[in-house]
Order: structure tokens, then C-alpha cells, then sequence
């Protein structure tokens, strides 16, 4: 059974950063991406990011490129999210979902009850 484990959110001002984490298990970690979405209240869910395990590509949305980095502990099964710069509008949830491919939005898994919240205050 596929697990996903998020964590790391809290409350940061404005230029400040978090680090994110993704705890997974149940599944081989090598063969599958792992996205990072968010959704912010009223809004939408968006992918922020994503990890090929396979291969290592990145993903990055506009929004985020040059302030967000995510890496992969293949040892850990564990993907994480280093957030830089951050602004407001980054406030949302955040969540992790595993992919077959970084370039959709389309998931094998995740746990949209789950998600660590991420608030950035001006």
C-alpha cells in the first residue's frame, strides 16, 4: 500500500524559507516521480514541482523556479522541498503525489486529506 507522509510546513515571513519533506513507503521508490501540488484557499490544486527517481529530471512551475529546489534521498525513500524566497502567495497546502511522469499532472497516489500547511506572512 502506498503511503505518503508530508511534512515541514509553518509560518514564515515574507523572503524566509522552509524545507518540505515526503516521506513515502509501500512502493519501489526508484520507479516512480513524486510531484509536489499546492492549493491555496479559493484557488485551485497546482503542481509546484516534481522528481524523477528514474532519471533524476526536475520540474518547476514559473512561479517557483530559481527559489524552490527539490531533491531525492533514494536511501530514505524520502523527497524534499527547499523553499527560498518565499512571498504570500505561496501560502497553501502542500502536498506530495507519486507520478509515472513529471511532465502531467496526473497521479498514481496521493492524500489530498493529508498536506502540510505553509503560511508566509508580509
Amino acid at each position: 500500500e502506498m503511503q505518503l507522509v508530508e511534512s515541514g510546513g509553518g509560518l514564515v515571513q515574507a523572503g524566509g524559507s522552509l524545507r518540505l519533506s515526503c516521506a513515502t513507503s509501500g512502493f519501489f521508490f526508484d520507479d516512480y516521480a513524486i510531484g509536489w501540488f499546492r492549493q491555496a484557499p479559493g484557488k485551485g490544486r497546482e503542481k509546484v514541482s516534481c522528481i524523477n527517481n528514474r532519471d533524476n529530471t526536475t520540474y518547476y512551475t514559473d512561479d517557483v523556479k530559481g527559489r524552490f529546489t527539490i531533491s531525492s534521498d533514494n536511501a530514505h525513500n524520502t523527497v524534499s522541498l527547499q523553499m527560498n524566497s518565499l512571498k504570500p502567495e505561496d501560502t497553501a497546502v502542500y502536498y506530495c503525489a507519486v507520478q509515472l511522469f513529471c511532465g502531467t499532472g496526473q497521479y498514481v497516489y496521493a492524500d489530498w486529506d493529508q498536506g502540510t500547511q505553509v503560511t508566509v506572512s508580509s
